[in-house]
């Protein structure tokens, strides 16, 4: 099959793909990159925080199921196959994980370990197909390295503050695909994603960057949490899903876990001074306390930056759309009325 992103030779056997979360912010930007390439492409998605107008309408190539990925699992027969399968479905966002942390852990570990017994059997000739799983950079918990690195040690907070039980869940599915890539031959891939953004990221769930473009847009105060100081890398979505066919395509890259992101910090405050200043807002920014947005005992962390070392010599991705250009675009598609 052709693995270089590029629409399938003729007379070549059209790949079938699944992507679960499809209709997601960071699914529904992976699936049009897919048909484009001539895949034919399932979607699977339950709608809780995707949107069925993300994802194309009436292509010949894609079929969309509404349903829990458990049970979608179940009732897609036995001749069903497919020769890659993105995980992407997840319970996502840091203020949704801590109102329901029993509905985070049991939707994250749960589903993945069903899509991989089904990846086991649902390959091509009733072999393997190749699962790509959607991990995070929260797996490395409150570690104070810089930058981090895959094969570095983690560290989390007691269990009884559920702060943790999001990178917890994610370090469990990563344990399950290579289970399964060491036990059963299945070819899973793992990437860390590192605070993605862009364009149909909602900020209902605590994504920083969506909240502050909304609030500039409305004339309203950008909050900023705690003293601003803590920084992140934000890294294009469209930059991140290119990556993804590429690495999960590559023999080389199967039985691994990569970093995926931008490698460049901005802090907090200066994050809504950029938002502020590239879209011409007039709203303020303010600094509260955590306790206005997240339960007491609430802890953040000071920085959080990847090493891209392995990402790059694999497949020699680098993030090319600037932070300005994402925020700009962001703003487009909040203008339009699209949340």
């Amino acid at each position: 099959m052709a693995d270089d992103g590029q629409t399938t030779e003729p007379n070549t056997p059209t790949r079938r793909t699944l992507v679960s979360g499809g209709s997601g912010f960071i699914g529904s930007h992976l699936v049009p990159l897919l048909l484009a390439r001539g895949d034919h492409v399932t979607i699977v998605d339950n709608l809780s925080t995707g949107r069925r107008a993300n994802t194309p309408a009436d292509h010949a190539r894609l079929r969309f199921i509404e349903a829990d990925l458990r049970d979608a699992l179940r009732v897609l027969g036995p001749g069903e196959r497919f020769d890659e399968i993105y995980h992407l479905a997840a319970a996502v966002g840091v203020s949704r994980v801590l109102e329901d942390p029993i509905l985070a852990i049991e939707t994250n570990v749960e589903q993945t370990a069903a899509i991989l017994r089904f990846a086991g059997e649902h390959g091509p000739r009733g072999g393997n197909a190749r699962i790509l799983i959607a991990s995070s950079s929260e797996v490395y918990g409150k570690s104070s390295k810089s930058p981090f690195s895959e094969d570095d040690d983690v560290l989390y907070g007691p269990t009884t503050v559920s702060r943790w039980s999001y990178a917890c869940t994610k370090a469990i599915d990563e344990y399950l695909a290579f289970g399964h890539h060491r036990m059963r031959g299945l070819p899973a891939v793992a990437v860390r994603f590192f605070n993605t953004v862009g364009p149909r990221q909602v900020g209902d769930y605590g994504m920083v960057l969506p909240r502050f473009v909304g609030a500039a847009l409305a004339g309203e105060p950008l909050r900023v949490f705690g003293d601003g100081a803590q920084s992140r890398c934000f890294c294009d979505v469209r930059d991140v899903v290119d990556a993804l066919p590429r690495l999960l395509a590559s023999d080389a890259c199967i039985g691994r876990v990569f970093n995926v992101g931008s490698d460049e910090p901005i802090t907090i405050a200066a994050l809504a001074r950029r938002v502020v200043d590239v879209l011409g807002s007039g709203s303020p920014i303010v600094h509260e306390p955590y306790a206005g947005a997240y339960p007491e005992g609430f802890e953040d962390l000071r920085q959080r930056r990847p090493d891209l070392t392995r990402v790059r010599a694999a497949i020699g991705f680098s993030a090319r759309i600037p932070l300005d250009q994402t925020i700009r675009d962001i703003a487009a598609w909040l203008r339009e009325g699209r949340t």
